[in-house]
């Protein structure tokens, strides 16, 4: 095995142990908080994470992608980004201390002010750390960030468990983000052998800035219009309805955020590196893209058939108004990945330029769905997020066609039978609900989850899908000499 394959795979395992390591940790501390705590109360934080994800837009800037795609990154470049990153963070909290009652006043909830004042102490805590975790993911250290990781999810979990049940209500949820970023801001120091010099240069700060900002109005775009939907609901309908909103979307998000952020934390510098040859790129792309499919197509459909079992289980009949938008977003959900790597193709070939084009065409598009959805209600808002998803990554893989000749179409040729099978999985997986409605919730999760993994892959073997064969590829299994 190749040095970069190795590091590849090895770096793979890694980031999948922490980032569902981590998620897994943070769901079961969501679990006993959504137990604990009201629909409105999770929905009060929803209102107030919309600019929390603005100002950590903002404070990355991109230049930390910029550290990770150039070679020959010397000591004076980390240096110039630290301190960037921790000037900006003391200005986005002065920003937002004084604008908090703003906020308030614009969601008619008094609470929200000193809920954001406290709450973006989280900028000031990350900055102190984005270089260490840049110079790990360069570095393909995925086994540090994970120790670093997991611990801290648990200490603000805890933190943020025990404070609910004294009953601190809303600020039980604050406070466990605070402490875990704090906890985590302190391990990165400690298991970090960089540290900081006393030296910023202003000719590189420009040199990262520039391929930077591009990336930094994408994503604080992309952050602003994303938060368009809460904004929308908590405006026009009740915190309740943000809190299912909310709740919907991190179900969802679990699965495919979480696999495609593990997969980007590898494939983005693996790419880096093959960036000059347009045929080993296109390879490898093409190969991440049908195994990431093959995992979340069957996975998010599936999850939309148990989806009623499950959310009583978890989270008690409170929280089943949230299941009609939990089943719509994972038809969206599906085509998350196919943006996040179209996008990284383009980034990779430092063609940030196009990548800032195409998330301005995506916002329209997504303000277009919202005006059309909101009619409709809550629904009609999250069926707009399925139309958008789609019809963007067909305009985006347009792009990624003329760059690597893997063009929306292509892809879609290469997905479409694990599409059509997970739809096969999904079908007989709802007739098979329908005779286990009166038996007990866990039983038809653990029915319906047995049963649909032994259909699909089946169905994948017969088919012989590739993608199968790949997945096989990256596990760690020796195998047997011949003798």
């Amino acid at each position: 095995m190749s040095t970069l394959k190795s590091k590849a795979v090895f770096g793979l395992i890694w980031t999948f142990a922490q980032q569902f390591g981590t998620q897994l940790v943070s769901f079961i501390v969501s679990v006993f908080l959504a137990r604990l705590l009201l629909p409105e109360q999770f929905g009060l934080i929803g209102m107030i994470a919309v600019f929390i994800h603005i100002g950590d837009a903002l404070l990355k800037s991109g230049l930390t992608q910029s550290l990770i795609r150039n070679t020959g990154i010397e000591q004076d470049d980390y240096a110039t980004v630290f301190y960037y990153n921790l000037g900006a963070s003391f200005i986005l909290y002065i920003a937002a201390y004084f604008t908090a009652p703003l906020i308030a006043n614009f969601y008619e909830e008094p609470v929200l002010a000193p809920l954001v004042q406290l709450y973006c102490l989280v900028f000031i805590i990350s900055a102190f750390t984005a270089v260490q975790q840049t110079r790990m993911t360069i570095e393909m250290d995925f086994k540090k960030q994970t120790i670093i990781s997991i611990p801290s999810i648990i200490i603000g979990g805890i933190t943020g468990i025990v404070l609910a049940i004294n009953g601190f209500g809303v600020w039980s949820l604050v406070w466990n983000q605070l402490v875990t970023a704090l906890t985590r801001s302190i391990q990165f120091w400690i298991y970090s052998d960089w540290k900081p010099t006393w030296e910023f240069n202003v000719r590189k700060f420009k040199e990262h800035f520039s391929f930077g900002y591009k990336l930094t109005l994408s994503t604080l775009i992309q952050r602003i219009f994303a938060s368009l939907y809460i904004l929308v609901i908590g405006k026009f309908f009740s915190a309740a309805q943000v809190g299912f909103y909310t709740r919907a979307d991190t179900m969802k998000n679990l699965p495919v955020t979480n696999l495609t952020m593990a997969l980007e934390k590898v494939t983005y510098p693996l790419f880096s590196k093959i960036q000059n040859d347009t045929e080993k790129l296109k390879r490898v792309y093409r190969k991440v893209i049908m195994m990431v499919i093959f995992i979340i197509a069957p996975f998010m459909l599936s999850l939309g058939v148990l989806a009623e079992p499950i959310f009583r289980f978890l989270f008690t009949e409170k929280w089943l108004p949230a299941v009609p938008y939990f089943q719509i977003l994972c038809i969206a959900g599906i085509f998350y990945p196919l943006h996040i790597y179209n996008s990284n193709v383009f980034m990779v070939k430092g063609r940030s330029d196009i990548f800032l084009r195409l998330t301005l065409v995506k916002q329209v598009l997504l303000v277009l769905g919202v005006i059309a959805g909101l009619p409709f209600g809550v629904i009609g808002l999250m069926w707009s997020q399925v139309v958008v998803s789609i019809t963007s990554f067909f305009i985006i893989g347009h792009f990624t066609g003329k760059m690597i000749d893997y063009s929306a179409w292509k892809q879609i040729r290469d997905i479409l039978p694990m599409l059509g099978v997970s739809i096969i999985v999904a079908t007989c997986m709802f007739f098979l609900d329908l005779n286990l409605k009166n038996t007990l919730d866990i039983f038809r999760i653990i029915v319906g989850t047995i049963v649909s993994i032994i259909i699909y892959l089946s169905l994948s073997y017969l088919f012989k899908f590739k993608a199968l064969l790949d997945l096989k590829d990256l596990l760690p299994i020796r195998k047997k000499r011949k003798v």
